[in-house]
């Protein structure tokens, strides 16, 4: 069984991370480097930092800020945010990052997966999803959750998968920091139906949750964001626990 991976997510808005609740009602949690390098001491096996607000304007700052990452952080991370061409992946590249992801682009002109994959290998694309919930079953939104679409879910994810992508990161917009659980279900359909890794998002509120989305969600990684940013879990004791449930943990 290949080793679980546990991904610390800073959401950047003017040069700071922050963290809200379903998406909004942001609050901050502090230095992005400071945080990242805090995180890779304690064991995180990868970072992702999403350009929340990403503008055209925005973009150069933070390009910067992720050379500044690349300097003081020796574990992989993935930027996100305001990525529409090839370029924007070359210059992210080029600043240290390891691998990008796309969410609202991807859906927008699908053929970008296949371009990011062909020129710098399947390994650097993640393809994110915000999906929820609605009567019409899951559905994907673009604009950080505002617009919702007629995509569903697994059919998305299927086709980024068969473009090229390396991995999805799939966000529950229902359990966004609400720490009750990631949306299990939803994660282990997806495991069944790609073959590629799925990161769990969106959901984690105690160590069980971790638990449970790697055994009944058969997630490869889970990704959370307040709950290590605000202190409520440590990496180290999050790992240990992992352990101690039978469960392959870095």
């Amino acid at each position: 069984m290949l080793a679980k991976r546990i991904i610390p997510c800073l959401d950047i808005k003017d040069g700071q991370t922050v963290k809200g609740v379903n998406f909004v009602g942001l609050r901050s949690a502090g230095d992005p480097i400071e945080l990242g390098k805090a995180y890779s001491d304690q064991g995180a096996d990868e970072l992702v930092y999403l350009d929340i607000t990403a503008s055209h304007e925005g973009r150069k700052t933070f390009t910067e800020l992720v050379g500044r990452i690349a300097r003081e952080i020796n574990i992989p991370f993935t930027v996100g945010g305001g990525i529409n061409e090839l370029s924007d992946v070359d210059r992210l590249l080029n600043a240290g990052a390891d691998k990008v992801s796309i969410n609202s682009a991807a859906i927008r002109r699908p053929e970008l997966i296949n371009e990011i994959a062909s020129h710098f290998g399947s390994q650097v694309c993640v393809v994110a999803i915000d999906a929820k919930q609605t009567l019409q079953g899951w559905r994907c939104f673009l604009n950080g959750g505002r617009l919702e679409t007629e995509r569903d879910l697994f059919q998305w994810a299927k086709e980024a998968n068969d473009r090229g992508a390396g991995e999805i990161l799939f966000t529950s917009m229902d359990h966004d920091g609400v720490k009750e659980g990631f949306a299990n279900e939803a994660l282990a359909t997806l495991a069944s139906t790609l073959s590629i890794p799925v990161i769990a998002s969106g959901g984690a509120g105690r160590m069980e949750h971790f638990r449970d989305a790697f055994i009944k969600g058969h997630a490869d990684a889970a990704l959370a964001a307040s709950v290590f940013h605000f202190g409520e879990i440590g990496i180290k004791e999050l790992k240990d626990y992992l352990r101690k449930e039978g469960i392959c943990v870095r």
